[in-house]
């Protein structure tokens, strides 16, 4: 088992790989393309499922990946459709769920157990907690007024979005044990 500074070690020179630069870029047209599909439900409230292609970089290429990935694709759907001002605290969510997915993702094989316990950190820290500390900040939103809608929101997706990432991540398995 390698530990979590081992962990980051490899996500690192993975940066170093063409393969590793070009998945990416292709995850992030594909995060594009699936942040196009989203729902919105009210003005603080949306249901996407774009967080998937977060998911799969993760598990390809470590925390250090997932970030950079994170970062980049926030920036670039805000400038290719911005809904409301630029907040960087999103930005800091996707960084913070590209490491969280990375971290307990990588270099592991597929469980369910363990896609549930990402979710669950990625659902309560990013989107529970730090989400909707970002738009008392930006709307000046009560933060309790706010918070049971959104979290209902990310209970009711745990299972689903649990469920897409165990079927992607067994097919990006097998597509990695292919390439080998």
């Amino acid at each position: 088992m390698i530990n979590i500074k081992e962990i980051f070690l490899f996500s690192y020179n993975e940066l170093k790989k063409v393969k590793t630069i070009t998945t990416v870029a292709m995850f992030v047209a594909l995060s594009i393309i699936l942040g196009a599909f989203t729902v919105p439900i009210g003005n603080f409230l949306k249901i996407g499922f774009s967080s998937l292609t977060t998911v799969g970089i993760g598990f390809l290429f470590g925390p250090i990946v997932g970030s950079i990935f994170g970062a980049i694709t926030d920036i670039v759907k805000y400038m290719l459709k911005p809904t409301g001002p630029f907040f960087p605290g999103f930005t800091f969510n996707a960084i913070i769920a590209g490491i969280m997915y990375g971290s307990i993702l990588y270099k592991k094989p597929v469980s369910i157990k363990r896609i549930l316990i990402a979710e669950i950190l990625v659902s309560f820290i990013c989107n529970i907690l730090l989400g909707t500390l970002w738009l008392n900040i930006l709307y000046g939103k009560a933060f309790f007024a706010i918070l049971p809608m959104r979290a209902i929101k990310n209970i009711v997706l745990l299972p689903i979005n649990s469920f897409m990432a165990f079927v992607i991540l067994n097919f990006l398995e097998q597509y990695k044990q292919s390439l080998k």
